[in-house]
């Protein structure tokens, strides 16, 4: 017979062993290009907005979220990349809106469903097959996306190399402490995170694994991202990471740095290869309502993170780890 003392005992070490395991829990946010705020300031704004889409799908995962911000950790290359910082004082306005906003407008949804958006993702989609039209194209912020990626592929100053070191290092501490992870990958902090995690299995034989790869707003889709990353001009058995178990990538309505919205076609030799679970694609009716002084933006990472079905995905990793 156990004692009221023994089960006791039984019941606060259960307890501990609870906490602990969401203590183990880590959300790693790999931000896109372009200078960023300060970290502190641009990780309090990202998390307050990951808390928020979490909160309108799953209100108690939300709560116990928000009392575990440790478990977020920002990786901050870009200072790194730019050498300068961006004010947040611009955004702040924009992003208390978009946290107050329930959801789409008609007028979010028509403007970035509008015809010349579809018109300009043709365009940009055969750019991006024959990359000898890139300087035809008509909006000089693409091109000079296009020359700022050129400099990480090329790893000029071996900065790629630095950049993907900020992130490898903490993955290698998760990994050895077995971590549950999820690793979040915005924008060209996708690429980022492809590149870094092939290396970890590749270059180090590293076999740790996140337990989700989130990638929002994604380009590792298209024809000059995919052939300019680590890997892909190796061989099939090398060509891959081995450190996803699964893939969700998630793209809105009008994003055009997700040219092709669909990743799960292009690397579904991991799915052959048995190096991942899954790979699944989001994208219908997904919408991105973030506005500044600047109009409609359906790229920034804020609004994806508000997004209900980003909320979704980090929920449901959330409660079904640990």
């Amino acid at each position: 017979m156990y004692s009221v003392k023994d089960t006791a005992t039984w019941f606060i070490a259960k307890r501990l062993t609870v906490i602990d395991c969401e203590r183990m829990k880590k959300i790693v946010f790999v931000p896109g290009k372009n200078p960023k705020p300060h970290p502190p300031e641009h990780k309090r704004q990202l998390w307050r907005c990951l808390v928020e889409g979490v909160r309108r799908v799953d209100e108690t995962t939300a709560a116990l979220l928000s009392k575990d911000e440790d478990c977020f950790q920002l990786i901050a290359w870009n200072h790194l990349y730019y050498q300068q910082y961006k004010s947040i004082e611009a955004d702040l306005p924009a992003i208390d809106a978009l946290l107050a906003k329930p959801g789409p407008t008609q007028e979010d949804m028509d403007e970035a469903g509008h015809w010349r958006l579809r018109t300009s993702r043709l365009l940009y989609k055969l750019a991006d097959h024959f990359p000898i039209l890139i300087d035809l194209l008509p909006d000089p912020s693409v091109k000079a996306a296009i020359k700022e990626t050129e400099r990480y592929f090329h790893n000029e100053d071996e900065i790629a190399d630095q950049v993907r070191e900020l992130l490898k290092q903490p993955l290698r501490e998760m990994f050895d402490s077995g971590d549950e992870i999820l690793l979040i990958g915005h924008s060209m902090g996708s690429v980022i995170a492809w590149d870094s995690l092939w290396e970890l299995w590749n270059g180090e034989e590293n076999l740790g694994r996140v337990d989700l790869f989130l990638t929002l707003g994604s380009p590792l889709a298209m024809e000059f991202v995919r052939h300019r990353l680590l890997g892909a001009k190796a061989d099939e058995a090398h060509r891959y990471t081995g450190n996803i178990r699964r893939w969700l990538n998630i793209s809105s309505v009008g994003d055009l740095t997700a040219l092709d919205r669909g990743v799960t076609d292009d690397f579904a030799g991991m799915i052959k290869a048995g190096l991942v679970e899954s790979i699944h694609d989001e994208y219908k009716d997904v919408y991105n309502y973030f506005r500044n002084e600047y109009g409609l933006n359906v790229h920034r990472s804020y609004g994806y993170l508000v997004n209900r079905n980003v909320g979704r995905a980090i929920s449901d990793w959330w409660r079904q780890s640990g």
